[in-house]
């Protein structure tokens, strides 16, 4: 592996996993945050599940027959100001905007998503390319790991069988049958982990303390992190198409995480 991919590899292991700021609110706010959480009442809960899984099937019908396979200037930076735009409005009107504002911001989020895959190389022209961008928003919810395990590469594994049989079906079938079991276990692997970043989100901007300090500035900053996660995670393709699954693998296990200044 050539210096500079090595130098590509250690900023997408960063990226992927260093806690940025948008988790270490989630530290910070400490036993409140995991309290509320734990202790949902069922109907908020459903509430939030809802709106996820809705934003997520509108951010499937976009994947596949929405996304531009050509990248056009400036548009991942009309995608950040559109994104921090429809979150601050749902923001204002709290709560109960959540139905309508998700799945907005969400669709906003894929396509800037999308813009950082390309400019990493992948082709999204091809289903699994599109899928790749949607799967981003269940890798940005991280996940416990050992000190000798990679938490990208363990929900990267988790997700990777529903993602191949949902590319699968789609090149074939295309959105015919939304229900199909293939793409209900591709949306609802990728709706629980997503739904979590929601669910930390929204608890994190009714928690006094933070919700005075940021108020709106919760929404970008959980844009920015599903945009670093992105970067890090078509880095990583990129360098596999290169040199292959396993030894960028080997490599990123290797990699001292470096350091790296957050926010």
């Amino acid at each position: 592996m050539t210096s500079r991919d090595l130098a590509d590899l250690r900023w997408a292991r960063d990226l992927l996993e260093t806690p940025r700021l948008a988790m270490r609110l989630v530290e910070w706010s400490g036993k409140p945050l995991e309290f509320l959480l734990r202790h949902l009442p069922g109907p908020l809960a459903w509430f939030i599940r809802y709106p996820v899984q809705k934003a997520l099937t509108h951010a499937l019908r976009v994947a596949v027959i929405g996304l531009p396979a050509d990248d056009r200037p400036g548009a991942a930076r009309r995608h950040r100001f559109a994104a921090v735009a429809s979150g601050a409005a749902g923001g204002f009107f709290g709560l109960p905007a959540l139905p309508w504002e998700l799945p907005v911001s969400t669709v906003i989020l894929l396509r800037a998503i999308a813009d950082i895959a390309r400019s990493e190389g992948e082709d999204i022209r091809n289903m699994e390319g599109r899928l790749a961008c949607l799967s981003v928003f269940a890798l940005g919810a991280g996940k416990d790991a050992g000190p000798s395990e990679s938490a990208y590469f363990a929900v990267r594994a988790a997700i990777s069988r529903e993602v191949v049989k949902a590319a699968e079906y789609l090149s074939v079938r295309g959105l015919a049958e939304e229900s199909a079991p293939a793409l209900l276990q591709f949306l609802t692997r990728i709706g629980a982990r997503y739904g979590l970043v929601v669910s930390e989100k929204l608890v994190l901007q009714f928690l006094p303390l933070i919700g005075a300090l940021l108020g709106g500035g919760v929404n970008w900053i959980f844009a920015r992190h599903f945009q670093e996660t992105a970067r890090g995670h078509f880095i990583i393709r990129r360098l596999e198409r290169r040199y292959g699954e396993a030894v960028v693998r080997r490599a990123y296990l290797n990699l001292s995480s470096g350091n790296r200044k957050y926010g």
